[in-house]
């Protein structure tokens, strides 16, 4: 292995009581860089090498990680390069929309394995849940084939859905799910299923995929602003997902700033929604992504217009988020055609002076990330895979104290 390889890894602690931290140290060590020998990792990580060893020595008999060939370079003893398993776990994640709900299943890499999806009713969660359940049973019997050891190496089912929780929604908001805010969805889903259940709003559910498996792999600073039918921003800080006190932190798209003076709420002028209806849309149709994305490609008009209005209100988030975050990025996601992402991020620019106008940059001020309607289904898979493997600074403090 080449010892100048320079490698990105949290640092573990050589404290007693704190094993079960650096696991998931080391395996979020090798996420991010891929197959590392021993000696790569202890450098990395800060820990001795005999504690090394011994983890992945017990790591390799949980069947997390495994060896690969070994490396002789120069004159110096050969290494053996460790990389993770893919096959060492397995998580389901459920997106819950107004219309649509999709299932898919990872791996430990977050590879998808498989995937489906179903239309929601318009009565809410009282046929709705049956669809739900069915769906996701569907996709687990399709891992279950697809992966003879799944079922035991399962480690959760995570779901996403539009937020804000725990407040009050009127039931004839478009941009709120009122009788699924009220549901307890949580509860119905373990019950059905047997599983570990944790739920995030869909901006951070993209964020953890963009963290993942997109642009903010490898950052510890990044906001996500997520254009769905509403808009959120998903917050990486330090490194982890920052949910707020109730799971609302980042519900950007409630905003009422806006540089117009305007007060409607950003979600109301610049989201997908507010596409829909200024095209006259069906938001239920079944060919809603492919209609998008065609009218985007042609130049049409009214979606020119939009596209300007947005920009300008999407501008000022921006600003908004770097001014207050300071993040090394902001990343747009969204579930809209890749034509239409595109155009919007164009016409965001030039973005507003910022904090984060900075001459040594070398990560873009804003970009553009997945532009995938399963990307909200993919962060919500990778949510138990995080909960399960990542490292929790606020775990080990805790350990510490």
């Amino acid at each position: 292995m080449n010892e100048t390889r320079p490698i990105r890894a949290k640092s573990g602690t050589n404290h007693e009581g704190t094993s079960a931290h650096n696991r998931r140290v080391m395996i979020d060590a090798l996420r991010m860089n891929g197959a590392l020998s021993r000696a790569d990792l202890a450098r990395a990580t800060k820990l001795t090498k005999q504690t090394v060893s011994n983890i992945i020595d017990e790591l390799e008999q949980d069947g997390l990680v495994s060896s690969q060939d070994v490396v002789r370079k120069g004159r110096g003893q050969p290494s053996t390069p460790y990389g993770l398993v893919p096959e060492g776990a397995f998580a389901i994640g459920l997106q819950i929309d107004r219309h649509t709900t999709r299932a898919l299943a990872v791996d430990l890499m977050g590879n998808i394995l498989t995937r489906a999806e179903a239309n929601l009713p318009p009565d809410g969660p009282s046929s709705g849940v049956k669809v739900i359940l069915d769906l996701v049973g569907t996709v687990r019997r399709d891992l279950a084939k697809r992966a003879s050891q799944s079922e035991r190496r399962l480690v959760g089912l995570g779901a996403a859905m539009p937020g804000p929780f725990g407040v009050e929604a009127s039931a004839d908001d478009p941009w709120m799910m009122a009788a699924w805010q009220t549901f307890p969805l949580l509860e119905m889903l373990a019950a059905g299923t047997g599983l570990e259940v944790g739920l995030q709003n869909d901006a951070a559910a993209c964020a953890t995929a963009e963290r993942m498996v997109g642009a903010a792999h490898g950052l510890d600073h990044a906001v996500c602003l997520y254009l769905g039918y509403g808009i959120g921003a998903g917050l990486i800080l330090g490194g982890e997902l920052y949910s707020g006190a109730n799971g609302n932190a980042g519900e950007i798209g409630m905003a009422l700033l806006s540089p117009g003076g305007r007060s409607a709420p950003l979600e109301h002028r610049a989201s997908l929604a507010s596409l829909y209806q200024h095209l006259a849309i069906d938001p239920a149709d079944p060919k809603l992504y492919s209609i998008i994305a065609d009218l985007a490609a042609s130049g049409d008009a009214r979606v020119s217009s939009w596209i300007e209005e947005a920009a300008m209100d999407l501008r000022w988030s921006v600003h908004l988020i770097e001014t207050i975050f300071d993040p090394q990025t902001v990343i747009l996601c969204c579930g809209a055609p890749e034509a239409l992402a595109r155009r919007l991020v164009a016409a965001m620019e030039p973005l507003l002076p910022s904090l984060s106008s900075r001459p040594d940059r070398a990560i873009p001020r804003f970009q553009l990330g997945m532009t995938d309607p399963w990307a909200v289904a993919l962060g919500a898979a990778a949510e138990p895979i995080s909960r399960a493997f990542d490292p929790r600074f606020s775990a080990i403090l805790k350990s510490a104290g």
